[in-house]
C-alpha cells in the first residue's frame, strides 16, 4: 500500500482542485477537515482542527507528503506551528508543501504577516519542505466583482495593481511539487498579465453585459500595492507562469 498524501484545506477552492489532480495522478489522498465527511473514491477524511491542535496527529500518521493549504483570516501561524509539530514527531517526517502569497514580505496587512510567519515556521522546521507563493486567484476577483456590480456605481481602489492567476494552474504546480523532491522556496507563480482593479472590473462588466460607472477611489494604506507589492518580482517563466487569462476564465465560468 502506498503512503497517502495529506491535504489540509482540501475542501476549499484550491484544495478541491489539488485533491482532484492528486487522485487523477493515482495518489491515495487524506484530507484534514473540521467537519466529518463520508469518504470518497480514493479520498479519506480525517476530522480535526489545526488552530485548536485537534486530530492532527491522526491526520499526519503515515503520510509521505503534507500539502498545507488550510487558511484562516484570523491567522495561520499557530495552525502551521501545530501541523509542523505533529509532522516532526513522525518516525518518517513527511515532505511539507506550503502555499503562500506573493508580497507577504513587503505588505504589512495582518493576514500577510501571518502568512509570512507561517513561511518562516515551515522553513525553520527540520522537515523537508517546499514553499510556493502565488498571486491572487481569479475566483477571488470574480467574487468581488459580482458583489460590486450590484451597485449603480462601482468603486475600485485607484492604482491597485494585481497579477491574478487561475487556481487550477496553481493546483497543477502544487501537485508537481508534492510529487517531486523538497525544493525549499521555489519561484513565485503569477498570472499572464498585470492589471489594475478597474480593468478587471470593466472586463467582468463587459462579459456580463452590464453598464456601470467604475469609480477609482484612493484608499489609504495601499501605497505598496500601487507600487507593485502584489506582483511577481520577475516575469513568471516555465512552470511558474500562469497562462489562462481573465477573459478566458470569465468565458468559461459565466457560460
Amino acid at each position: 500500500m502506498t503512503s497517502p498524501l495529506l491535504v489540509t484545506g482540501g475542501t476549499g477552492t484550491l484544495g478541491r482542485l489539488v485533491v482532484g489532480r492528486l487522485r487523477a495522478a493515482g495518489c491515495e489522498v487524506r484530507v484534514l477537515s473540521r467537519r466529518s465527511r463520508a469518504p470518497g473514491a480514493g479520498v479519506e477524511y480525517v476530522t480535526g482542527d489545526l488552530a485548536k491542535d485537534e486530530g492532527i496527529t491522526s491526520a499526519v500518521q503515515g503520510a509521505a507528503v503534507v500539502v498545507h493549504l488550510a487558511s484562516d483570516k484570523k491567522g495561520d501561524a499557530e495552525a502551521t506551528r501545530n501541523l509542523v509539530r505533529a509532522a516532526s514527531a513522525q518516525d518518517r517526517p513527511p515532505h511539507l508543501v506550503y502555499i503562500s502569497i506573493v508580497g507577504v514580505d513587503s505588505l504589512s496587512f495582518g493576514y500577510f504577516r501571518s502568512k509570512l510567519a507561517s513561511e518562516q515556521i515551515v522553513a525553520g522546521s527540520k522537515l523537508p519542505w517546499t514553499t510556493l507563493r502565488a498571486t491572487q486567484f481569479y475566483d477571488l476577483i470574480l467574487t468581488g466583482a459580482q458583489k460590486a456590480a450590484k451597485l449603480p456605481v462601482v468603486p475600485v481602489p485607484s492604482g491597485f495593481l494585481v497579477q491574478p492567476v487561475d487556481a487550477d494552474e496553481v493546483a497543477a504546480r502544487l501537485v508537481d511539487l508534492a510529487l517531486g523532491r523538497p525544493s525549499g522556496r521555489v519561484p513565485d507563480m503569477g498570472g499572464p498579465k498585470v492589471s489594475s482593479a478597474a480593468e478587471l472590473i470593466q472586463g467582468y462588466l463587459r462579459a456580463t453585459h452590464r453598464r456601470r460607472k467604475v469609480l477609482p477611489v484612493r484608499m489609504p494604506g495601499t501605497g505598496p500595492i500601487r507600487a507593485g507589492g502584489l506582483l511577481v518580482p520577475d516575469k513568471p517563466a516555465g512552470p511558474a507562469a500562469g497562462r489562462r487569462t481573465w477573459e478566458e476564465f470569465l468565458a468559461a465560468r459565466l457560460r
